[in-house]
């Protein structure tokens, strides 16, 4: 019995110095879990950044030149027959953006908050049309004329207009969600953009005076027409040009977009943009903006 005692004690020695030679495990710590947690990217705080990407422009030239006729066909008959008169339609093209941004984020949690402007740079993004219209006005509302006579205006338009996006500044308030390195976003703010803007339209207005007789011949009645011969009414045939430079539009903008931390602070961006202009001298400009973007983010 002491025999199994002493063998006892002697393999205990041993185990017990061959643990205390064994090296620090993590296991043993409680840290073996540690590398495999998931880490996280802090998107709180300010950033810049340069961005590049491709605009797409559509132009709605339909009522361009509605003041212009408006203007020549003032205190006449013809100014309300002729008000909504449509001589162009919408007009498309493209053209690349160049441009920069600078922004603030807050973030509580996994929501991220942000307030960011932007100013983008369109190359030669300009369009042009031309349009005409030709009618027939017969006995215009407010036309003084005898009772058996007939008034024709025979009318006809002719305009141009163009449009050319210089540049745009926007302010735009975001709302994100933290996915780690990956940081999806909308946004929505206010556009202003600078631009050139230029109309034309050229009126030929003629008047026609048709006298229709009746009289009464062995009991039947006999009704005539005596067709006048077309007559140019100057004061309503003339040409209007109107052209502003670097005019100032108003607008709104709204988008998506994702952002992809590369580095400590530095991160890049693809996103969509969509902004719609106030009228210019009645020619109304959207914008569809696609971009890549690098910022970094202090």
């Amino acid at each position: 019995m002491r025999r199994l005692w002493l063998v006892a004690a002697v393999f205990g020695s041993v185990s017990a110095a061959h643990a205390a030679d064994m090296p620090d495990l993590p296991v043993l710590r409680g840290g073996f879990t540690d590398g495999l947690s998931k880490t996280s990217h802090r998107w709180d705080g300010a950033y810049v950044g340069v961005n590049g990407g491709y605009t797409a422009d559509a132009t709605d030239f339909s009522q361009s030149v509605v003041g212009l006729t408006n203007f020549i066909f003032r205190d006449s008959v013809l100014q309300q027959p002729t008000a909504n008169w449509s001589l162009m339609n919408k007009t498309n093209t493209q053209s690349t953006n160049f441009g920069a941004f600078v922004g603030r984020n807050w973030q509580w949690y996994d929501a991220i908050l942000g307030l960011e402007g932007t100013y983008s740079y369109f190359n030669n993004l300009s369009t042009l049309t031309s349009g005409t219209n030709s009618l027939t006005i017969v006995n215009p509302p407010g036309d003084a004329h005898a009772a058996n006579v007939t008034d024709n205006y025979d009318v006809t338009l002719t305009g141009t207009a163009a449009a050319k996006v210089k540049d745009m500044i926007t302010l735009r308030g975001r709302v994100g969600w933290d996915g780690g390195d990956f940081m999806p976003y909308a946004f929505m703010g206010a556009a202003v953009g600078r631009m050139d803007v230029s109309r034309s339209v050229t009126s030929i207005v003629d008047l026609r005076q048709d006298v229709t007789n009746t009289i009464v011949v062995g009991g039947a009645t006999l009704t005539t027409t005596t067709f006048g011969a077309p007559q140019a009414v100057p004061a309503q045939s003339q040409s209007q040009t109107q052209r502003r430079t670097n005019a100032f539009a108003v607008g709104w903008t709204a988008g998506l977009g994702v952002e992809y931390c590369i580095w400590d602070g530095l991160f890049a961006r693809v996103e969509y943009e969509y902004v719609k202009f106030s009228p210019v001298m009645n020619t109304s400009v959207t914008l569809n903006n696609a971009r890549v973007g690098l910022g970094y983010k202090f």
